[in-house]
C-alpha cells in the first residue's frame, strides 16, 4: 500500500518514500514531506554536489555540508550548483 504526501519540492500530493531516508528531526522532515519523484532530484542533486566539490562523505565537514544544502534543498532557498559547475 502506497503512502502519499503533500511534497514540498513538487508542491502536489505524490507517493511518499517508504521509511525516513536520513536520521533524526530532518530525516523525519523528509519521510512526512517529501515525495520519491524529489528525493530522487536530491540524490541526482546531492551526486553532483558530492563530484564537483571532490567530497568525501565520510568526513564529518563534508556530511554537515551535504546535511545543510539537503535542509536548503528541500525547505529552504533551494540547493545551488557550484558557480563552475556546467551541466552536461
Amino acid at each position: 500500500m502506497t503512502r502519499n504526501v503533500q511534497c514540498v519540492l513538487l508542491g502536489e500530493e505524490a507517493e511518499g518514500l517508504d521509511y525516513a531516508p536520513y536520521p533524526g528531526e530532518l530525516g523525519q522532515r523528509i519521510y512526512a514531506q517529501v515525495s520519491k519523484q524529489a528525493w530522487q532530484r536530491w540524490l541526482a542533486h546531492q551526486t553532483m554536489l558530492i563530484n564537483e566539490n571532490r567530497l568525501t562523505p565520510i568526513e564529518p565537514a563534508a556530511r554537515k555540508f551535504i546535511e545543510e544544502e539537503m535542509e536548503k534543498f528541500f525547505f529552504g532557498e533551494g540547493s545551488a550548483p557550484p558557480p563552475e559547475f556546467v551541466p552536461e
